[in-house]
């Protein structure tokens, strides 16, 4: 699909980047349904199957252009950006986008738009938590460490841990809302 992407000179990248909007779409479309697939047939539920394994499909990428951003710059600072944008990019788009157009076609019907959240405000208000302890850490690491990826080996694992360790219990946390084996909102 790829392929059919016009060069980036065409009418001054603007056919390109349009293409690629579109070709995009469509493989978020078919990584979306494969990923449903796949949770149905181990018997994972929906919202497990998409803080796992669609989380990871869509930030990997993203994880490595961070990598290299933040290997060939002095400071971390483009590679942060790089990957707070590109989750950003997922929550409002990924949520804001489909949301716009399923209100307004269920408006152009005249039909109220309604929708069971089913764990998002419990799993969004735990990713605010973190997301805010993950900052006031790169914070503290630029405060004492005068950098947020750098300093000694032991210190960059222990960060390293930290955050995985964070993600794990957000998976955690959000797997056990979604089975009801604890009570939230």
């Amino acid at each position: 699909m790829f392929s059919a992407i016009p060069p980036a000179h065409y009418a001054s990248g603007y056919a390109s980047f349009f293409t690629c909007l579109v070709v995009i779409g469509m493989v978020v479309v078919v990584v979306g349904e494969i990923a449903a697939m796949m949770g149905c047939s181990i018997g994972i539920k929906l919202g497990v199957t998409a803080i796992t394994f669609v989380a990871i499909g869509t930030s990997l990428p993203d994880t490595f252009a961070s990598k290299i951003a933040a290997q060939e710059s002095k400071y971390a600072d483009s590679a942060i950006g790089n990957i707070t944008g590109s989750n950003a990019v997922n929550v409002f788009l990924g949520l804001g986008l489909p949301w716009i157009i399923s209100a307004s076609y269920s408006n152009s019907i005249d039909e109220p738009y309604t929708i069971e959240a089913e764990g998002l405000t419990f799993s969004v208000i735990l990713y605010l938590c973190f997301s805010t302890t993950c900052i006031i850490t790169l914070i503290a690491r630029r405060c004492i460490v005068k950098g947020e990826l750098g300093g000694s080996n032991g210190g960059r694992w222990a960060t390293f841990g930290f955050f995985v360790s964070m993600w794990v219990l957000y998976v955690a946390l959000s797997a056990c809302d979604q089975y009801g084996l604890i009570d939230t909102f």
